[in-house]
């Protein structure tokens, strides 16, 4: 199969109004699924992961997990390559970065079921609210105050095998990014920015993601192994229950997502 035309400025303007844009079919992104694949399925026997294996066995996080190399690489591949890789490149004016190894995530029927450990009311808030947060806000200690201690610049979501569209899919709140960056901006506020990570912002987290429920609209994103899917990594996001007509076959719902970190909390909030 061959790729079909991505009309890059077009892709921009989703990208960059809604939070996320989906891309075609590629056979670059298709030659690294292929490759990729051994080495996503063995992750989730590896000792070393074992501690991924979450929500009563419905979800292996897998947070990175593949041992892919610092351009993208895995298993003999060539680097990582295609229209979304050529459009990180033109579009999202990101410091240099290598790529992080990806999280091998998979879920199965019956997600999410209780975690160990996990609140009634964090529970409801998976099933119910798809778990929805922005990445790199951290929740530390028993009280779970959210500090800001990583920079991912994007998150790219390469699904790695076949499943049907209500099979746990992947959501976003279209335009959130932008109500986060301004309520981030606004507590930041005359702060430097190697103090940020310092400061509680759980309130400020808590009110913004209130706001963007009742403002935004909620898409679950579906797409095949040799497509990929781009989200601005201000955008609030998470993962809907397992559909009760949802599709698999034994790797369940298997998606790789690259969320390399840049380094720099300053160009992580008012970069485009």
């Amino acid at each position: 199969m061959g790729s079909e035309p991505q009309d890059f400025e077009q892709l921009t303007e989703q990208f960059f109004r809604r939070g996320w844009c989906r891309f075609a079919h590629d056979p670059g992104i298709e030659s690294w699924v292929r490759q990729a694949l051994p080495d996503a399925r063995a992750s989730l026997t590896s000792p070393e992961q074992r501690q991924w294996h979450r929500c009563g066995g419905t979800w292996f996080a897998g947070v990175n997990a593949l041992a892919n190399r610092a351009d993208g690489g895995v298993n003999g591949s060539g680097p990582l390559s295609g229209s979304v890789v050529d459009f990180i490149n033109q579009k999202l004016a990101l410091p240099d970065f290598e790529w992080d190894q990806a999280q091998v995530s998979v879920c199965y029927p019956g997600y999410p079921k209780p975690m160990e450990g996990e609140s009634g009311g964090a529970f409801r808030y998976r099933r119910e609210r798809d778990a929805a947060h922005v990445d790199g806000l951290l929740p530390e200690g028993s009280a779970r105050r959210r500090h800001l201690r990583e920079h991912h610049g994007f998150i790219l979501g390469l699904p790695m095998v076949s499943f049907g569209e209500q099979a746990a899919p992947f959501v976003v709140f279209e335009g959130s990014h932008e109500q986060v960056r301004s309520a981030l901006s606004s507590r930041f506020d005359g702060l430097a920015p190697e103090c940020w990570g310092e400061q509680d912002i759980t309130e400020v987290y808590h009110r913004v993601r209130r706001d963007i429920f009742e403002s935004c609209a909620r898409t679950e994103i579906f797409a095949r192994p040799g497509e990929a899917y781009l989200v601005h990594r201000l955008t609030l996001h998470g993962i809907a229950p397992w559909g009760q007509s949802a599709t698999a076959g034994d790797d369940g719902r298997m998606i790789c997502y690259f969320r390399p970190d840049i380094g720099d909390p300053e160009a992580w909030l008012h970069l485009p």
